[in-house]
């Protein structure tokens, strides 16, 4: 297919995306979550299709409305069950708050079958044979059961309340704020269900507060016993401790509790007698410590941690098919494979490609597997992984991505191996150099291995640019030494790691060091402000959503008491990029939203304050830009905001690297 859709950003926002996949019971058919632009152009509304997991078939589109589906799960029936905030017509209720809707397996409309007055959150757990199901849900403190929970929900919007009062911390997340409701897992008896019922949700976790907040749960395939990792209160978060949930009493037993260590992940056994999960000792600023690998029996009896020798940490965990072992997958090396983990701890290596997984699930019935796969050059798209991969019938297949992808690596001076992806544009040589962007991860305990449609190198490199994708310092899937390279000094090695591979790609003939540039967001923009302050190698840099003082940043954004146990007091003052702001002399490119509660605002106020007191000309024009969003968060998610974004970024970009004249862009008025 043509690159038009990433020379025009109109195009490429249009692109339809795939973003989840669900495996039947029978494990003949995904369905898939597919993105697309809405008629005028300013949201993405969602769908559900169905595709055959033998390779053959055309897509099927199961679901159609204006507010869209997420959350995808199976009974054990094989009803497809989702959340959504489309209209209920079986009920008076002009309420939007999002509910769980059933598609029967027989065909069929829709139903409701949730009539929650603040809606469902999400499909926690459900049984591989049952067709009782786990959903979570807010419900306010004060509430005493559901009937009561409608009647104070709707006394606060009649009067207009938005006040909430706290009584621990956190008090907001991500890019929303907590309570008034708090978190609860209700479990949902569907097995008798009919056209003329709904039924009564029942509360798992009654009186929970922050509690019922969980790092993963797992339901039994009959339905009876719902294993959680809930959050046990403590000064300023908590910990993780994996508890057991008889459904039919709601009976809490503990099964793994430790000081300082959580347990999160877990996974059931398709026989119902095994649980796998992660054990983790809280970091603290000496360095970071292993997820490690455990299974046990359903009630905790029989523990024992395997694979102890490797060194991943797993970013899912299932059983295989017959039990007798875990499939896994996890970062490396620039890439995210699955892995095949026995009881014994054998690890085997099941991809082996530049491809990194997610959503993997298991076919009992052959032993395959079905999941997406992505990578810089493929967006997410799903493939059955047997003897051989085959890629699946996609309703959102995207247009080939344009240059070529290859890889770039150094060794530093303390010889460890730093590596990164480099695109490059068509035509790239020694007599048409390009010019390269240095595009800095997020994280920091990330990689840059799989597709991004918030950050796409390849609009840049649709414009002409190399983009250089480097995991330095502090990256995962290089094992826990390269991680703790970085530790409690974010400004040492992860900065000389990234010169070190700007360097070894700058040595190439087909680029050219004279037209350089830095990027990037949260991690990325504290990295871009640390080279901002620490190198004027580059002509434009661009920090977004970033770290600028780092004892501002630590007790005003949403998790402070994990930011403040990485660092040292000595560390975290050193480490910040505030103390260099008077050696700035590259122009910047300040990019932030009112609603990143992540990185909160204040970073860049601060940030822009003082370039503005160190560097603005007695007039007050600056050669530095603020592009600020009032209603996003840490991430730009609207449609046409993230045109924008992208229309500014190249904009300054073109105006420094290239010297073109500034071009403002139009619908910044």
């Amino acid at each position: 297919m043509p690159f038009e859709s990433y020379e025009s950003l109109d195009s490429y926002i249009a692109i339809p995306r795939v973003e989840g996949l669900a495996l039947s019971p029978d494990g003949r058919t995904a369905v898939l979550t597919i993105a697309t632009l809405n008629r005028d152009k300013t949201a993405f509304e969602r769908a559900l299709w169905s595709v055959a997991t033998d390779g053959t078939g055309i897509p099927k589109r199961l679901t159609r409305s204006a507010n869209g589906e997420s959350g995808v799960g199976f009974t054990g029936s094989g009803d497809i069950l989702f959340v959504s905030g489309r209209p209920d017509a079986s009920t008076d209720s002009d309420s939007e708050a999002a509910q769980l809707w059933l598609l029967p397996a027989s065909g069929g409309e829709a139903r409701a079958v949730t009539r929650l007055p603040g809606g469902v959150s999400a499909i926690a757990a459900t049984g591989a044979s049952s067709d009782r199901i786990v959903l979570s849900a807010d419900l306010l403190t004060s509430a005493t059961d559901l009937e009561h929970e409608a009647t104070l929900r709707k006394d606060r919007k009649d009067k207009k309340v938005a006040a909430i009062l706290h009584e621990s911390y956190p008090v907001r997340y991500w890019d929303h704020d907590l309570g008034p409701a708090e978190p609860h897992l209700l479990s949902l008896d569907l097995e008798s269900l009919d056209e003329d019922t709904v039924p009564q949700p029942v509360d798992l976790t009654p009186g929970a507060k922050r509690t019922a907040d969980t790092a993963g749960q797992a339901l039994t395939p009959d339905g009876s016993t719902l294993i959680a990792a809930l959050k046990t209160p403590e000064q300023r978060n908590g910990r993780y401790v994996l508890v057991s949930i008889a459904v039919e009493t709601g009976k809490h037993t503990t099964i793994f509790d430790e000081d300082k260590v959580h347990f999160e992940n877990p996974a059931v056994s398709h026989d119902g007698n095994s649980i796998a999960f992660t054990r983790t000792d809280e970091s603290t600023p000496v360095g970071p410590t292993q997820q490690e690998l455990w299974v046990a029996d359903i009630d905790g009896g029989n523990a024992r941690r395997i694979a102890a020798d490797w060194d991943r940490w797993p970013t899912s965990i299932q059983f295989d098919r017959d039990d007798r072992s875990l499939i896994v997958t996890a970062d490396q090396d620039g890439r995210g494979p699955i892995f095949r983990i026995t009881r014994d701890g054998v690890v085997t290596q099941l991809t082996d490609d530049e491809y990194t997984y997610t959503d993997v699930s298991v076919d009992r019935a052959t032993g395959n597997l079905v999941a997406l796969r992505s990578s810089w050059t493929r967006p997410s798209h799903p493939v059955l992984i047997g003897d051989t991969i085959t890629e699946l019938a996609n309703p959102a297949p995207a247009p080939a991505v344009p240059g070529t992808i290859t890889e770039v690596e150094t060794t530093v001076e303390d010889g460890a191996r730093v590596r990164a992806w480099l695109l490059l544009p068509e035509g790239a040589s020694t007599e048409t150099k390009a010019p390269l962007l240095l595009w800095i991860h997020g994280g920091p305990f990330n990689s840059w291995n799989a597709w991004s449609w918030r950050w796409s190198p390849a609009l840049a490199v649709a414009r002409g640019y190399a983009v250089l994708l480097p995991d330095p310092a502090l990256s995962t899937g290089y094992g826990l030494d390269f991680l703790a390279r970085g530790w409690d000094a974010w400004g040492t090695k992860p900065f000389t790691d990234l010169m070190a591979i700007t360097d070894a790609a700058e040595a190439r003939d087909d680029i050219d060091e004279s037209k350089t540039a830095a990027l990037g967001g949260s991690f990325g923009g504290y990295m871009a402000n640390w080279v901002a302050g620490h190198t004027d190698r580059f002509t434009a840099i661009v920090s977004h959503a970033s770290l600028w003082a780092m004892d501002q940043f630590g007790g005003t954004t949403d998790s402070s008491d994990f930011w403040q146990s990485i660092f040292s007091p000595e560390g975290l003052d050193a480490s910040s990029p505030h103390h260099s702001v008077k050696n700035i002399v590259t122009p910047m490119l300040v990019i932030h939203g009112d609603r990143d509660y992540r990185v909160p605002i204040g970073e860049s106020l601060r940030l822009w304050s003082e370039l503005a007191e160190h560097h603005a000309n007695p007039d007050g024009s600056t050669q530095h830009k603020f592009l600020f969003f009032p209603d996003e968060n840490h991430w730009v998610l609207k449609p046409q905001h993230a045109v924008v974004w992208y229309e500014t970024v190249f904009a300054f970009l073109d105006q420094h690297v290239h010297g073109a004249d500034w071009k403002r862009p139009t619908l910044l008025g």
